[in-house]
């Protein structure tokens, strides 16, 4: 262990009894440089439980970080060595790195959704760079036994639900972020079993709350999603099957719970029965 790293733990464990306030002689900036080099650290313990709430408690409950260096962050957080870092891995240490940039990059457009600060350009590049990762990163795995949570689909999931409410964040990319809901959902390899359905179904049902798509452009999505069930039976096509089953599910759910029945309700449940290969017809 290096001493760089020993003693970034024991200054993060200080602050987290300090509530976060910086004693005399330090430097923000000094210590999101060791946050975003040790993001993706292999232990969860520096990585889950010190270095994000770090991140949290300046970036939302402080505001510590000026827009200035919030925009900044954003830059290095989408970057090639961190969001992107051996994008297209599969099943090894990076992933964290990647999905661990993730969760800032959420507390900072909850930020700007809050009280705008971002540019278009800012706002843009952002909605850019995470509809590529969610493209391009191979590694949906859940939770690990060593080295705990990877959850690269439920970070994303978490951008996604701040980007679709942002003042910019027009039809198009309503559009654009449903394409990559279904493009995750039918990847054709990993079914998915630690929640990230719900995270998923937070989107949509956020989209919907918000009236940000019409009823009608969202059932003929979600028929759309469904159609993975006419497909010839194959494992590709049960993956897909499953985990639109599931996604169907959640979002069905949150919708039914407040309301009566209406036409998307109807077309959600629809959809979840013609995903059910064991559904009586």
């Amino acid at each position: 262990m290096s001493e760089t790293r020993t003693k970034l733990i024991l200054d993060l464990q200080r602050l987290e009894q300090e509530q976060y306030q910086l004693r005399e002689g330090e430097q923000l900036q000094d210590f999101v440089g060791l946050l975003l080099q040790y993001i993706g650290d292999p232990d969860p313990e520096l990585r889950d439980n010190l270095i994000y709430p770090t991140f949290y408690y300046w970036i939302l409950d402080e505001n510590q970080l000026t827009e200035a260096q919030l925009r900044s962050l954003l830059r290095e957080l989408t970057d090639e060595k961190h969001l992107f870092y051996q994008i297209g891995s599969d099943s090894d240490p990076s992933v964290f790195t990647r999905t661990f940039s993730s969760l800032p990059i959420a507390l900072i457009m909850r930020r700007h959704r809050q009280k705008p600060f971002l540019e278009q350009a800012d706002f843009q590049h952002v909605k850019t760079a995470m509809l590529r990762y969610f493209q391009e990163e191979k590694d949906l795995r859940g939770y690990l036994s060593e080295g705990g949570w990877a959850h690269s689909t439920a970070h994303g999931a978490d951008v996604f639900v701040e980007l679709v409410q942002c003042p910019e964040s027009d039809q198009a990319v309503q559009r654009d972020i449903l394409h990559a809901i279904q493009h995750v959902l039918h990847n054709e390899k990993h079914i998915f079993n630690e929640e990230e359905d719900e995270r998923l179904a937070s989107i949509v049902d956020t989209m919907i709350d918000k009236g940000l798509l019409t009823e009608q452009e969202l059932a003929d999505w979600i028929n759309g999603l469904a159609s993975c069930a006419e497909l010839p039976k194959s494992r590709t096509q049960a993956i897909s099957r499953v985990n639109s089953k599931n996604f169907l599910r959640c979002l069905y759910l949150r919708r039914a719970r407040d309301s009566q029945e209406n036409e998307l309700t109807a077309t959600m449940l629809a959809a979840v029965t013609k995903c059910n290969r064991f559904a009586i017809s």
